[in-house]
């Protein structure tokens, strides 16, 4: 029989995506034998977790709370006629590491899924659309996972942009990023690959 404590800990660690009981038992116990300040240190960041970050309302990435919106978006040095749209905000950073893009982004909050209950009234589509207008948008360049439920965003988002702006130039991340991989753990060579060798659609 565990202590309560050590229970609640690991019940606690078990939410976490890919982190089974045994997983959690062995996280659990790792923090207990360490020095408390570890743990200390990850309770205080956790705390904070929520207060201090919120979502941009143009691009949808993560910022911190007293930003008004994205750094991404508001530098002078970006390029606001080309938009650069993923899936969730994590992927903002692993195209940004590449440093080949200089352009600004739109974050959709995930991808179609009708089984898991996503459908495109839950997606940032409409803003996008409207800021293709307002930022006078000259590229959309389309970065959703190479999945089943990306390439359906992918392909809606195509035919849903040409039919209201006809003229404008959509394009795809070439498909040197490999089936089933999200782009926050894609290498950065191949990110720099896909974002030099994007096609036209």
């Amino acid at each position: 029989m565990l202590p309560k404590t050590l229970e609640e800990v690991i019940e606690a660690l078990g939410h976490l995506p890919g982190v089974g009981p045994r997983t959690a038992e062995r996280y659990a116990y790792f923090l207990f034998k360490s020095n408390p300040q570890i743990s200390k240190n990850i309770s205080e960041s956790l705390l904070s977790l929520h207060p201090n970050i919120k979502s941009c309302p143009v691009t949808f990435a993560l910022i911190d709370a007293k930003d008004d919106v994205s750094p991404l978006y508001s530098d002078p040095k970006k390029d606001k006629t080309t938009i650069l749209v993923v899936e969730e905000p994590l992927d903002i950073y692993a195209i940004e590491q590449t440093r080949q893009y200089h352009g600004t982004y739109h974050v959709l909050g995930g991808a179609l899924s009708p089984i898991d209950g996503i459908t495109i009234d839950q997606l940032h589509i409409k803003e996008l659309m409207d800021r293709i207008k307002k930022d006078e948008a000259k590229e959309i360049i389309i970065a959703t996972n190479p999945s089943v439920e990306g390439e359906s965003t992918a392909l809606l988002l195509q035919k849903l942009i040409t039919e209201k702006y006809p003229d404008l130039k959509i394009t795809r991340l070439a498909r040197g990023l490999p089936l089933g991989v999200d782009l926050a753990y894609a290498d950065q060579i191949t990110l720099s690959a896909a974002l030099e060798n994007r096609t036209n659609l």
